[in-house]
């Protein structure tokens, strides 16, 4: 098949489940161009069938912002024609359902316009999308969709109720490739926890923006640390960072906890990580919380949206009401005082995304969604 896929560039979810997507289906010999306004934070280059095509979008004078979604609109008709895309995939709703519908009116006087399928990630419904300003124009842009996916049955109910949408929505989850598993680096372990002065390393992953109350990661860290010898790796950039190191600095515990900043391979950082914390308000699926876990690290998360989904409570993790930081605490500190629990947990972990979660069992369903979508009366 001749895929055109578009994601936003970022480190969130839905760019980096679009990019992994993208690299698994030309690795299975499929024509696949990523088509984004920037290079995507995943995005390797060499692999055979993939290629990039960037959205260039002008700025006017007249105009108060960037039109990313006539620019994006523009692209996906351009790509469409000089490739003769079947199928364009936008990841994402706001906006990039808008531009595959408005490409596929635009190319549907041609001797054969490329089907959409949408692919529903989170924020952008439960956050964007029901916003009323956008709610209309979102709702229809799916609805216009030859087909809709969603990474959870959650976040399809979500959908279902804050849209009102209709259409039949698949749930595919999201999924990781075989290079997520534990490989232990011993100088990057001793270099953040050294035996002499520390026992534990927890880590959190995010893009630190509010629904990830890193705050509350900073609050947990330090019940759990007044028990035990602790330091905590924050990995990722965002609107809170700057408050969040003001508040460590406040708890006068600035000197164990790092901000590292976004980084292009999280396994290293996991694999020395004996806990991971994800108190979110909501998580559509909960994407960092399976990169720990296929890492062998045990994850305490937040109740909500798709992360009883992904972690069995008591069986590959933790999820506690997302209000209850004390249970978290509590839970941290059984853990990392009891490293034959924790071991047992991260080895269930592991194999259950292994089992569930992995590109073999995952990527096969959305091939065989687009089959299904390319088979169908273009009209429905």
């Amino acid at each position: 098949m001749r895929i055109g896929i578009v994601c936003y560039a970022s480190v969130g979810g839905s760019g980096v489940v679009a990019t992994e997507l993208a690299h698994a289906l030309a690795a299975r010999g499929h024509d696949i161009h990523l088509i984004s306004a920037e290079l995507p934070f995943r995005w390797r280059w060499a692999t055979r069938g993939l290629t990039f095509e960037r959205v260039d979008v002008p700025s006017y004078p007249l105009f108060r912002e960037p039109q990313y979604l006539l620019a994006l609109t523009n692209t996906l008709v351009r790509v469409s024609r000089r490739h003769k895309l079947d199928l364009i995939h936008a990841h994402y709703a706001v906006p990039h359902a808008t531009a595959a519908y408005l490409a596929h009116r635009i190319l549907s006087g041609e001797t054969q316009a490329p089907r959409t399928v949408t692919t529903l990630h989170g924020t952008d419904i439960t956050l964007v999308g029901s916003d009323a300003s956008y709610a209309d124009v979102v709702a229809f842009s799916i609805e216009a969709s030859h087909g809709i996916t969603a990474v959870s049955e959650s976040l399809k109910r979500d959908t279902e109720t804050a849209l009102a949408i209709r259409k039949e929505i698949r749930v595919i989850p999201n999924f990781l490739d075989d290079t997520w598993t534990r490989r232990p680096d011993p100088e990057l372990r001793a270099r953040l926890c050294p035996p002499s002065v520390c026992e534990a390393v927890i880590v959190h992953v995010s893009n630190f923006r509010p629904v990830k109350r890193v705050e509350l990661v900073l609050e947990i860290f330090q019940r759990i640390q007044k028990r035990i010898g602790a330091r905590l790796i924050m990995i990722g950039d965002g609107p809170d960072r700057l408050a969040v190191e003001r508040q460590a600095a406040d708890y006068g515990i600035a000197e164990i906890v790092d901000f590292v900043g976004e980084q292009q391979d999280l396994v290293p950082w996991l694999s020395a990580a004996d806990l991971f914390l994800l108190p979110s308000s909501q998580e559509s699926f909960g994407l960092a919380a399976l990169e720990a876990m296929s890492c062998s690290v045990p994850v305490i998360a937040s109740r909500v949206g798709g992360l009883p989904d992904v972690i069995r409570h008591g069986e590959t993790g933790y999820v506690f009401d997302p209000d209850d930081i004390q249970a978290m605490a509590d839970c941290g500190v059984a853990l990392l005082t009891n490293p034959a629990r924790a071991r047992a947990i991260g080895e269930a972990a592991a194999a259950d995304v292994r089992n569930r979660f992995s590109v073999e069992k995952v990527v096969p369903q959305y091939e065989a969604f687009y089959e299904e979508v390319l088979q169908r009366d273009p009209s429905v």
